[in-house]
């Protein structure tokens, strides 16, 4: 007998782990309820800190924020110190790595007209806005045409060779002088600067630059470079501008219909 009831003790023994798990679980959802209720957030608050935060990385401005406690804790501060703004230090970034491409174009450009440049023929320059090359219609075009001569086809193939390899916004644009043309071909001194800003557009086509990236314009006589009353200024006067425009310069034409020269 006494060891039957022994038997029946163990056995009412080995259920008792039933109480234990069922204390280990109730714990255990307790304590999530608790993770739960602290970290649960103010919403107005957050948006409050969110916006500060975002207005200092854009101005560089040191900001506190205090927020009122709902129960009597700690106030909440958050102070950003003076830095300097992201996005103005990528786009700083951006356009010296830019401004060294256009730098390096500069040079492989000068090497191709180089002949040019030694004759006074064509200038080359570098600045904020891009680059200008200065081309004078001797140059490029027989007098009163439009149809680039042999030489200069050359010349300006190899120039669109080298453009092609950028993506930068090309603009070209034709000038004459004042001294009126009235032919079959070209009535007025308007029609002389297109067709010759076109007719280097064409070429820079033929040569891999897609048109999307290309603008051909006529100014006539308008925007002398040299006083039109002396050969040498109407010689000066007589042009063909390519420029290449830098992504600042590209991005603030996007909403206007004109580039200032």
């Amino acid at each position: 007998m006494a060891r039957r009831r022994r038997q029946e003790e163990e056995h009412e023994n080995h259920e008792r782990w039933l109480v234990s798990y069922a204390d280990f679980i109730t714990l255990l959802f307790a304590f999530f309820v608790v993770m739960y209720a602290i970290s649960s957030v103010n919403e107005g608050k957050y948006r409050v800190m969110s916006s500060a935060i975002m207005d200092a990385f854009r101005t560089g401005n040191t900001i506190t924020i205090n927020t009122a406690p709902p129960t009597g804790g700690a106030n909440t501060m958050i102070e950003i110190p003076q830095t300097k703004p992201i996005a103005k230090a990528v786009k700083s970034d951006a356009h010296a790595v830019e401004q060294a491409k256009l730098t390096q174009l500069t040079q492989d450009l000068a090497k191709v007209v180089d002949p040019l440049i030694q004759s006074g023929e064509v200038t080359i320059t570098h600045n904020a806005k891009g680059i200008d090359i200065d081309i004078r219609d001797s140059a490029l075009f027989p007098v009163g045409q439009a149809q680039p001569n042999p030489q200069s086809q050359t010349i300006m193939a190899n120039v669109a060779r080298l453009l092609a390899e950028v993506d930068n916004p090309i603009r070209v644009e034709g000038y004459t002088d004042n001294v009126p043309i009235k032919n079959p071909v070209f009535p007025s001194n308007w029609e002389l600067s297109a067709a010759r800003a076109g007719g280097v557009v064409r070429i820079f086509q033929e040569n891999g630059i897609p048109t999307r990236r290309l603008v051909a314009v006529g100014h006539g006589e308008n925007l002398p470079v040299a006083d039109n009353d002396s050969a040498d200024g109407r010689a000066k006067n007589r042009r063909v501008k390519i420029s290449v425009l830098s992504e600042t310069q590209a991005n603030a034409a996007a909403g206007n219909s004109e580039i200032t020269p």
